[in-house]
């Protein structure tokens, strides 16, 4: 493997012997340090961990794009891998898709039905969170109601329950505490947890007989108010420290503790417009926020520090954000996604110096009477709105459409 990322340089001698010293132009030093010392005995680290973080640096420089092609979809706004082959995707147009990245075969899986007790969210808006539980056995997303939480039986999509009156508005985001227990957050300013149990006791004691005797209807177990909060917009989950982030569109972090599902932190972020997209390093208990403009780190052991990142598209905003090692990706509102490296303190270069940066394509965009009517002859880049790597940090996954609201398209393509 190394033969290919290495290149030796056969003019210098190292201690009166021939050795060839690596060019390192290309290749991590902790790496090289640790191949130069290994022969020595030296060798320290594990060369595992050596290998994933070097990859996560150099990918991006070698991703290639290849787009998929779902006609009549309108924007993508969240996906998850269920597999090395399938990616499950959410979209405006409130439809749940299983891509085939192997042979582009899209398989749609059917919403599911609230009870009459339920009250559809005014003016619902599509699917905007998906997630799968620890062990990968369920999947928690979006139901036909927009307000309400559809979960289904992995890998066969069966389903298992539908939550309802715990919102009146939209689900923004969906977390998973552990495999019974996941969490949502909506833009009626509150956050409910629920309880999803397999057992059949606890089947028969939700069951309702109304219409829709496939699946369960429960209730949340509870349902609180993010005090200060304008709409929640964004959660995430750490794990190691049972913590949960809350993001909230009027520029504020939340910080939950999930084993008591209380609020203990909270603070106001310094860039208010556009706070859409959070995520959390576990090994770094760092959360990435991202804004219009701006990217903030904000590590809750230090309440009061901040460190901000500018974005270099600052129009369209930042979209999704994600971290892979020290690598943070950042999907952007203008058709680009880019690469931050933590330990370097700047964005990613390639080899030739210049920020590594990856274009997303075309997408499909349809030519309907609001695009001829407003939007004919100017650019509408796609907005990356999701995007996930897979388990072996090799390939990523992204997805959006057209940033203006009144557009209607796509876009979905797998860079590896």
């Amino acid at each position: 493997m190394w033969s290919r990322l290495l290149k030796r340089d056969e003019s210098d001698e190292l201690n009166g012997t021939s050795q060839h010293l690596y060019n390192l132009k290309n290749v991590n030093k902790e790496i090289f340090n640790y191949i130069h010392n290994r022969q020595y005995g030296l060798s320290r680290g594990d060369p595992k961990k050596l290998v994933k973080e070097f990859v996560s640096q150099q990918m991006p420089g070698l991703f290639q794009e290849f787009e998929y092609h779902l006609e009549r979809v309108n924007k993508i706004f969240c996906s998850q891998w269920l597999n090395d082959k399938q990616v499950v995707i959410g979209t405006k147009c409130n439809k749940l898709l299983v891509i085939d990245l192997v042979d582009c075969r899209v398989t749609p899986i059917p919403s599911l039905k609230s009870s009459d007790e339920s009250l559809p969210a005014v003016c619902p808006c599509g699917i905007h969170s998906i997630k799968v539980n620890p062990s990968g056995t369920l999947l928690a997303t979006g139901a036909e109601h927009t307000n309400d939480l559809a979960v289904y039986k992995l890998p066969t999509f069966d389903p298992v329950y539908v939550g309802e009156c715990g919102h009146e508005d939209w689900i923004f985001d969906l977390e998973w505490i552990d495999d019974e227990f996941v969490v949502s957050g909506s833009r009626d300013n509150k956050i409910a947890l629920w309880k999803v149990s397999n057992s059949d006791e606890s089947f028969t004691s939700r069951m309702k007989h109304l219409h829709v005797p496939e699946y369960a209807i429960m209730k949340p177990e509870v349902v609180e108010d993010v005090q200060k909060a304008q709409k929640v917009r964004a959660l995430s989950y750490n794990s190691n420290r049972e913590e949960l982030g809350v993001l909230t569109l009027n520029a504020h972090f939340h910080l939950w503790d999930a084993k008591v599902f209380k609020e203990i932190y909270y603070r106001r972020l310094p860039h208010n417009k556009e706070n859409v997209c959070l995520a959390v390093s576990k090994e770094k208990s760092m959360y990435a926020i991202g804004s219009q403009s701006h990217i903030n780190l904000i590590d809750p052991r230090s309440t009061n520090t901040l460190t901000t990142i500018i974005s270099k598209y600052s129009g369209g905003g930042v979209r999704s954000v994600s971290f892979q090692k020290d690598i943070i990706t950042i999907g952007t509102g203008v058709g680009q996604i880019l690469f931050f490296d933590l330990k370097a303190g700047k964005y990613l270069e390639c080899n030739c110096g210049h920020a590594c940066s990856l274009e997303v394509g075309d997408g499909m965009l349809l030519h309907d009477e609001n695009y001829h009517n407003y939007f004919f002859n100017q650019n509408s880049p796609n907005a990356v709105y999701t995007h996930h790597y897979d388990s072996t940090g090799t390939r990523l996954f992204a997805a959006g459409g057209p940033l203006p609201a009144g557009l209607w398209g796509n876009y979905a393509a797998l860079w590896s």
